[in-house]
């Protein structure tokens, strides 16, 4: 018998990537590698001193998904009247696997790397690329992955001083908005998340218990920086106790994080601008930015 979650899941998968990519109106690099590079959509409203919306695609950190899926979420976002900045980083490789398998998940440490220094240079990238923009009023959101991502980029402060990643001081966010994250590691390998995407992304379980401090959002709080969960109560990709664990994580930190929860909506709507739930996604950023 069909399983209907995941057919529903199909239905909505095709719907979020059924738009064509939206060509950025500028692209920056951050780096020498061809993955790092930044695409900038600018408020097609023309709008002055717009906020800035940082944006980190999903895939689970795997080389075949790259930002151009996002592309049409990104340009979504330009015409509610923000400035868009979508970075690429360095994903997992394409080395040969058994058939059938997914390709590795991310890049230890390159992803990381990738995604701080993106971070720390973008204020000035976007100067030049989007005069328009605010850059002190900056919102980071994510999805699945790039959810994790985003969640990470807001707590490196809270990495020890040993990590390369580390910050001296919280960065200059208005906020996260993380769309369906891969937001605890340990909840995210107990459910298989996209077959045990997590511990590929660390190098291996090997380097799961060792690496998970520096990586793992909710081994990283309380941030003190204002943080959205948004989540499908359908989602069979990520689903929603891996939010509810980071959550609950962030109240035994003593960090209130809110986590809105959508009746009947899996994992793709919230990036898919045809959907309801990609408007309450550009809402809860507009809460943060302005």
């Amino acid at each position: 018998m069909p399983d209907p979650s995941a057919e529903r899941d199909a239905v909505e998968a095709e719907s979020a990537f059924s738009h064509p990519a939206v060509a950025p109106d500028a692209t920056a690099a951050y780096g020498e590698h061809p993955d790092q590079v930044i695409d900038f959509f600018a408020p097609r409203d023309g709008r002055d001193r717009a906020p800035l919306v940082v944006v980190l695609h999903g895939g689970a950190w795997r080389a075949p998904y790259d930002r151009q899926h996002i592309s049409p979420f990104a340009d979504f976002l330009a015409r509610r009247g923000f400035a868009v900045a979508s970075v690429e980083y360095r994903r997992g490789g394409e080395l040969p696997r058994p058939r059938g398998t997914e390709p590795v998940a991310g890049r230890w440490p390159e992803t990381f790397d990738d995604v701080a220094a993106a971070m720390d240079l973008l204020p000035g990238l976007a100067r030049e690329a989007l005069p328009g923009a605010d850059t002190r009023r900056i919102v980071v959101t994510g999805h699945s992955a790039g959810g994790h991502l985003a969640l990470w980029a807001a707590a490196r402060h809270v990495l020890t001083p040993d990590s390369a990643w580390h910050l001296p001081a919280a960065p200059a966010l208005r906020g996260v908005v993380a769309l369906a994250p891969i937001a605890d590691f340990t909840a995210a390998e107990e459910l298989g998340v996209c077959g045990g995407a997590t511990a590929q992304l660390l190098g291996g379980k090997e380097h799961f218990d060792e690496r998970r401090p520096y990586a793992d959002p909710a081994a990283l709080l309380p941030t003190g920086i204002a943080t959205v969960l948004v989540q499908g109560r359908t989602d069979i990709v990520v689903p929603r106790a891996v939010a509810e664990s980071y959550t609950d994580a962030a109240a035994k930190a003593g960090e209130p994080v809110w986590l809105t929860l959508l009746e009947d909506v899996g994992h793709f709507p919230l990036i898919d601008p045809a959907s309801d739930a990609c408007a309450v996604v550009a809402e809860e950023i507009e809460q943060l930015a302005y």
